[in-house]
């Protein structure tokens, strides 16, 4: 059955698991000074890591597509960027001597591995199984998301294990756009419903499955568009300047 698409979810396990990574952030960072901005955007990926979870956003998600994909960017984009840069220096180089770390975190790899994450879980048999599946199939997906999200991120924000200057970082940013994107604009322009849980009653608010599929699409590409470009302009001007300076 599907939950009221205004009710506030009650995931326990969710907001243990978000718990448990701020109880392990405070232990490894108590010997550490950690500035303000990365308290903040720690604390900031943490808050839209539960939001994500429990608020109306993840009952609407069973209703709309749109809001499922929101969900979906929340937890493979936003909160690994906002809890990835929170990290400080020290503690990202403790992480960053485990082997696991240093090989999923070179940025081809990395990069990878959130496309391909990203990818395997839009296709209509693993959506839809999903959906129907949520406390076992939906849970492992988000984690999944989350997960690749952090080991994206990592090359962009930490120096170890693997540094890349600003001009690397710019083109790797642009390279994870430029793979990404594909996947927003299919949704928008495919004529036809693509995923046949929405089909079987998951409107709302008037719009056709169709019509929130296209939004979804859309809203999924210009978001991607946004966030990328902003820091994709971040790096590619630090990277200019550095050459000015040089020349």
């Amino acid at each position: 059955m599907r939950p009221d698409p205004y009710a506030w979810s009650v995931h326990g396990e969710a907001v243990l698991a978000v718990a448990a990574l701020v109880a392990a952030y405070l232990y490894a960072t108590r010997h550490e000074r950690v500035s303000r901005l990365r308290l903040a955007s720690f604390f900031a990926g943490a808050v839209v890591l539960t939001a994500a979870a429990v608020t109306p956003l993840d009952a609407l998600s069973f209703h709309l597509l749109s809001a499922h994909l929101l969900q979906n960017v929340v937890l493979a984009e936003w909160a690994p960027a906002l809890v990835v840069f929170g990290i400080p220096p020290g503690l990202a180089a403790r992480i960053a001597r485990v082997r696991p770390v240093r090989v999923l975190t070179r940025p081809p790899i990395a990069l990878a591995i959130w496309l391909l994450t990203y990818f395997v879980w839009h296709l209509p048999w693993m959506y839809d199984t999903a959906l129907r599946h949520p406390w076992t199939l939906l849970h492992l997906e988000h984690a999944l998301y989350f997960a690749a999200g952090c080991l994206f991120w990592w090359p962009v924000a930490q120096d170890e294990p693997h540094a890349l200057d600003d001009g690397g970082r710019a083109l790797y940013v642009f390279a994870a756009f430029l793979f990404a994107s594909p996947l927003g604009l299919l949704l928008a322009l495919i004529p036809s419903p693509v995923y046949d849980y929405y089909e079987e009653g998951g409107s709302l608010w008037g719009l056709s499955v169709l019509t929130d599929q296209q939004v979804a699409g859309v809203t999924m590409a210009v978001e991607q568009a946004i966030v990328f470009f902003v820091v994709f302009t971040y790096f590619l001007t630090r990277f200019l300047a550095a050459q000015e300076a040089e020349t």
